[in-house]
């Protein structure tokens, strides 16, 4: 028998990380990927080379309710993030705790770094999060019912995650052979997980159709992500576990993992147990990032909350005053590392725990820059000029801010804008191309290209935009729909 959900009190909890991110949203600026998600929702698809629907859908959506700007952009993240409080806190009460400990696992849900960061900005990962909890939450229902009938909205669950991220097939790979070792195998037999599976398939099925089509260009993107950031992913993989979550939160961790092994009273739950190491391991020889197992580590979280609670109860009031602040003390640093607080010319010094605080600076600055490269262009040979991109913030920023500065839309072979482009072989006149240093090889494709202008985000703040050229040059090297197959590029 389960206890009375703390709805009270964890609604207080998750209103209060929401109203948090709200009222910081609108500090420093877009984030790379949020200007390429706008500008994918522009161009509604089944699927992106890079990414399923419905983060861009979701992009579009929040815009056209809460309004066309950066805190409209992030009312659905701040909301998405007071439902993965919620979820967290559903997860310790389904594995039998009170009031109390759903209290505890809401509280380590607000104060973690991963749950602030995601629901600060609009990525793929923001949505991610509580897919998965939400699989995770009724996979555990069925593992304690025994009901097949659950498979069903198993499988809608994880058939959503889908349309988001094509990662929730490792948490089937880790906790279907976790359940075979350590049970309830019974839920495993007869038509129902089929029934789930199809249903899963069902709801998928539209992305997995354009990715078929396409030749699984999501696939050649996870390669190269590998290929460029594997071994990092591999040796940051246990540092991040801890950061992503709080080191304070490692004693409770340690506790739900402990207790999903040894208790009896969760016996049905100890797969859970199991298939968090074995989720790791599938990330870490896939080379993945780090945070793909971070949502199993949250049912961890919610499993040790009860004891947790129940000592803390039966401890001095100033025992638990000093636990509390301890999770104040975690909350405030992890609000530091992740959220817009600082000024933007102090986030050099967290961006090397957490580099995409740099990555909201400067998009204003560098589509001023472009301006200033357009300028050099003669007005009689404007109608004919091109602005090329190599990178899709870059090109998202241009979309947002240029139109105001008299910019045309830009082009760019990057991940789906190559779906978009290329520019008319006609527009062969000037091209004005913005570029980080690290593409050199790009200039290859144009003719007489002189720097004209320089990115300087006005902070000092080092990121990928930083000091990067704007050249202005004569034209192409071969008419743009040669170049285009050469132009594009995935990562």
């Amino acid at each position: 028998m389960l206890s009375p959900f703390a709805a009270k009190p964890v609604a207080g909890i998750a209103g209060g990380v929401a109203a948090l991110l709200v009222l910081l949203a609108g500090r420093y600026g877009y984030h790379r990927d949020e200007l390429y998600f706008l500008l994918a929702g522009q161009h509604p698809a089944w699927g992106y080379v890079d990414q399923p629907p419905l983060t861009p859908l979701l992009g579009r959506a929040s815009t056209t309710l809460f309004g066309d700007g950066l805190t409209g952009l992030r009312v659905v993240p701040a909301l998405l993030a007071a439902t993965t409080v919620t979820l967290v806190a559903l997860l310790a009460r389904e594995l039998g705790s009170g009031r109390r400990g759903q209290v505890l696992a809401a509280c380590s849900a607000a104060v973690s770094a991963f749950v602030l960061a995601t629901g600060h900005l609009l990525n793929t990962s923001t949505f991610d999060l509580p897919a998965w909890l939400t699989v995770c939450l009724l996979a555990l229902r069925l593992l304690r019912t025994g009901d097949g009938r659950w498979w069903p909205a198993v499988g809608a669950a994880t058939g959503v995650a889908l349309l988001n991220k094509d990662l929730v097939p490792l948490l089937a790979a880790a906790l279907v052979p976790a359940v075979l070792v350590a049970g309830p195998r019974r839920v495993l037999r007869g038509w129902w997980p089929v029934a789930g599976a199809a249903v899963a398939l069902l709801v998928a099925l539209p992305n997995l159709w354009w990715q078929a089509a396409h030749g699984w260009p999501e696939l050649t993107v996870a390669g190269g992500i590998s290929d460029e950031d594997g071994t990092g992913n591999r040796l940051m993989f246990v540092p991040m576990q801890v950061l992503y979550l709080s080191p304070v939160l490692v004693p409770v961790w340690a506790a739900g993992f402990r207790r999903l092994r040894t208790d009896p009273a969760l016996h049905w739950a100890k797969a859970f147990a199991l298939a968090y190491p074995v989720l790791c391991a599938l990330v870490i020889i896939g080379g993945g990032k780090p945070y793909y197992a971070f949502p199993l580590l949250f049912v961890l979280v919610a499993a040790g909350c009860e004891p947790l609670a129940q000592r803390l109860a039966a401890r001095p009031r100033r025992r638990r005053a000093a636990f509390a602040g301890w999770l104040a003390f975690a909350a405030a640093v992890n609000a530091v590392i992740t959220l817009p607080v600082l000024p933007a010319r102090l986030t050099p010094a967290v961006t090397w725990i957490y580099p995409e605080q740099a990555e909201q600076i400067g998009w204003p600055e560098l589509a001023a820059a472009a301006a200033e490269g357009w300028s050099a262009i003669p007005p009689d040979q404007r109608d004919r000029a091109v602005v090329f991109v190599t990178d899709y913030g870059e090109a998202g920023a241009l979309a947002r801010y240029g139109p105001g500065l008299g910019l045309p839309a830009p082009y760019s072979g990057h991940m789906s804008l190559a779906d978009w482009g290329p520019p008319p072989d006609g527009s062969n006149g000037p091209v004005l191309l913005l570029h980080p240093d690290g593409y050199p090889a790009v200039e290859r494709n144009f003719t007489g290209c002189r720097v004209v202008a320089r990115v300087d985000n006005a902070h000092g703040v080092p990121n990928q935009e930083q000091h990067a050229p704007v050249l202005l040059c004569t034209g192409t090297t071969a008419p743009w729909s040669a170049l285009w197959p050469r132009l594009r590029h995935y990562y």
